[in-house]
C-alpha cells in the first residue's frame, strides 16, 4: 500500500478549496456533486445526522446562507493508494459570540465518475472556559 502518494494528494488539495469556496458561499449544487451520489453517503454535521444524497442536499437547500465564513486552522490530507483519501481541518468561525472552533472530517473515494466525498463528520468544540 502507498501512503500519501504525491499525484494522489496533489489531487485532493486541487478539489479541497472547490469544497471551501463552494461551503462558504452555499453553492448547493457543487457541494451536492462533490458528495457520492448514494443513499449510501454519510454527513454527520454539528446538529443533523444525514443518511444518503437526498438527505444531505434537502439540508444544504434549507440551512441559512449567511454566516458560513471560516478559517482554515489546519488542514490535513492523507492518502492510502491512489482511490482512497481522507481530509480533516480544524476551522474557526466569528460570530456574534464570540470565535466559535470546529473540525472536520471527509472520506474521500475516487469513484467511476471522479473524487467524491462517501463520509463527511462536521462537530463545534466547546467553548473555552474562562
Amino acid at each position: 500500500m502507498i501512503i500519501n502518494d504525491p499525484d494522489t494528494v496533489a489531487e485532493l488539495q486541487q478539489l479541497y478549496p472547490r469544497y471551501e469556496d463552494a461551503l462558504v458561499n452555499n453553492d448547493v449544487e457543487v457541494l451536492t456533486a462533490m458528495f457520492w451520489s448514494s443513499t449510501h453517503a454519510i454527513r454527520l454535521g454539528a446538529g443533523e445526522n444525514l443518511y444518503g444524497v437526498d438527505e444531505i442536499e434537502a439540508f444544504r437547500k434549507s440551512r441559512p446562507s449567511v454566516g458560513l465564513a471560516r478559517r482554515t486552522i489546519r488542514l490535513e490530507i492523507v492518502t492510502f493508494d491512489t482511490d482512497f483519501g481522507s481530509i480533516t481541518l480544524e476551522f474557526e468561525r466569528d460570530t456574534p459570540n464570540g470565535i466559535v472552533r470546529g473540525r472536520q472530517s471527509q472520506v474521500w473515494v475516487r469513484l467511476d465518475e471522479g473524487w467524491r466525498v462517501v463520509s463527511a463528520h462536521v462537530s463545534i468544540l466547546p467553548a473555552p472556559k474562562t
